[in-house]
């Protein structure tokens, strides 16, 4: 790529939900002022969207490093974690070598609601998913808007929210698999994870958003189990406010804030091939309260 295309300035095309495709980058190649309007078009859409890449692991690895520090993968119930040699990769496939083991996590199933690991501490701030090799139909990937679904919430049900913390459960993946080392456990005041604000606000851009992680197992604090189920059954109704499908082709990649969408994935053929490798940027702070 000529030294020029570096320094091209960016077109950026909002979806019609959350979102945007960034247009005019070569992602292997980016150059300083790029990396800066892709992060001012990350804070305002919170998912991005780069087609038609050619990317290495270490093309991946070192556009990832300008949003901050390397997550090392989950904790998987099932699978490898990364390619030889890039600890910092995590593959996400159904595909399995010819020992009959799987060279990835997370199958050819329904993958359900949820924020990349935010059972933690620290959750990511930021996750990446290059796409390699694709099934010819299904295997989608679904991303909500959280600022949309709090800003569709009821005056008096947001003010409520705003006040409590949701336990984010970590015994499941998001494909319903028990995490190593975990025992199974379907009571949500007593399993682990950690309580996070259910109303956060965005360290960059200070937008709020809804913050819940995943449904199963959540609990919040401090409510009997029956009003926390049914508060959290309430909640889960805005979710899909505004959600943005996302089609894959090959050589995309997509960037989504942690911290404002949560996403899922359709489930597809177990006979097709399906490779992605996958980045993750540490939390740079616990989720932070919102203020109403």
């Amino acid at each position: 790529m000529p030294a020029s295309a570096a320094r091209r300035p960016l077109e950026v095309v909002p979806t019609a939900t959350v979102g945007a495709e960034v247009r005019g980058v070569d992602l292997a190649q980016a150059g300083a002022a790029q990396i800066e309007a892709i992060k001012q078009a990350w804070y305002r859409h919170d998912v991005l969207v780069f087609r038609n890449q050619r990317l290495t692991d270490d093309h991946l690895l070192a556009f990832s490093r300008h949003f901050g520090a390397l997550d090392p993968p989950p904790n998987q119930g099932a699978g490898r974690k990364s390619p030889p040699g890039y600890p910092d990769v995590y593959v996400v496939s159904n595909v399995r070598d010819a020992s009959g083991e799987p060279i990835g996590a997370l199958g050819d199933g329904e993958a359900r609601w949820h924020t990349d690991m935010s059972y933690a501490p620290l959750p990511p701030d930021a996750s990446m998913l290059y796409s390699l090799e694709i099934p010819p139909a299904g295997g989608d990937t679904c991303f909500a808007g959280m600022k949309a679904a709090l800003a569709k919430l009821p005056r008096a049900l947001a003010a409520r929210v705003a006040k409590l913390d949701i336990k984010h459960d970590g015994t499941y993946d998001s494909g319903g698999t028990l995490r190593k080392g975990l025992s199974a456990s379907d009571d949500p005041r007593n399993s682990p994870g950690t309580p996070h604000p259910a109303m956060i606000e965005h360290p960059e851009s200070g937008a709020r958003a809804l913050y819940l992680g995943r449904r199963r197992n959540a609990y919040v604090i401090g409510l009997p189990l029956e009003d926390s189920e049914r508060l959290l059954d309430e909640l889960w109704t805005y979710v899909e406010t505004s959600v943005y499908r996302h089609r894959w082709a090959l050589g995309d990649l997509v960037l989504w804030d942690n911290r404002t969408t949560m996403h899922r994935r359709d489930a597809f053929d177990p006979s097709a091939r399906r490779v992605m490798h996958r980045t993750q940027i540490k939390g740079s702070g616990a989720p932070r309260r919102a203020a109403l």
